[in-house]
């Protein structure tokens, strides 16, 4: 199949989630409660799966969807070749605070390797997309433009610029970092939000520590990997999707210029 074929049908899709998620989000009419991980969900999550997931399988029915609202069992999925990963409300927590910094994350996986990517950003009305081998791209509603990771000038002494979420410590990443160079932070909410911002510029790195999911990384590694930058874990391997019963994802780096030593930045034995 030629999957950026599937791009304008998703972005119908992906959009009209997003206005699902913003009308709840304007008028403030949701229910929040706490998952086992202590982690919060609201009715809005649940809300945007169900759309996700009908319109996906209305679309492709022949692939499965894997939600982080619905998970099936490892019995079921552990065959799976081709299928949708999707987490239809990235940055929970900052919508229930009012941030605006939350998304919509579409992903595409085949043979466990992420083919397609898309992530809406309903505040802004913004849609990242990529198609492996096809290049990343941003559209704000007039049209799409092709996005690219930063290229410092001097790669070894200009200041790198981190995407932190709101309420991870900036020593949290110090900790870690081996560079002399300076670092400037952006804050956003959301891992999507954040890869997308190392994949247009905006920032040059992101770090996760703590728990994720594979949801939170599928679509963003094919975003990335287009922009010319690189998502990997914090012994820069590539992460694995549906290769067990373990959704979970270990902590991650997602790295814009490819002319940056980043394991001489972040150093796996620093990085843990």
């Amino acid at each position: 199949m030629e999957y950026s074929k599937l791009i304008t049908p998703l972005s119908d899709i992906a959009l009209e989630t997003a206005e699902l998620i913003l009308q709840y989000y304007q008028k403030g009419n949701f229910k929040t409660y706490e998952k086992p991980d202590d982690s919060p969900v609201t009715t809005v999550d649940y809300a945007a799966s169900d759309l996700l997931v009908k319109r996906l399988q209305q679309l492709t029915p022949d692939f499965p969807v894997l939600s982080e609202e619905a998970i099936q069992p490892w019995q079921v999925r552990r065959n799976w070749q081709r299928y949708w990963l999707v987490d239809p409300l990235d940055g929970t927590q900052e919508f229930v605070a009012g941030s605006g910094d939350f998304a919509v994350s579409i992903a595409l996986i085949e043979s466990g390797v992420p083919v397609l990517g898309m992530i809406a950003w309903p505040t802004e009305q913004r849609l990242y997309y990529a198609v492996r081998g096809h290049g990343a791209f941003r559209n704000d509603g007039a049209g799409s433009n092709q996005i690219h990771v930063r290229k410092l000038k001097n790669p070894a002494t200009d200041p790198i610029v981190v995407a932190l979420s709101r309420r991870q410590p900036k020593e949290k990443i110090l900790d870690r970092y081996r560079s002399k160079q300076p670092i400037e932070v952006i804050h956003t909410g959301s891992c999507a939000l954040k890869s997308a911002l190392v994949a247009e510029g905006s920032a040059d790195v992101f770090m996760r520590i703590g728990p994720t999911g594979e949801w939170d990384t599928g679509a963003a590694e094919v975003l990335i990997d287009e922009a010319g930058g690189t998502l990997v874990n914090t012994h820069f391997q590539p992460l694995s999707y549906n290769q067990s019963s373990d959704t979970g994802n270990p902590d991650f780096l997602v790295l814009g210029d490819p002319a940056i030593d980043w394991q001489r930045v972040f150093p796996a034995k620093a990085t843990g």
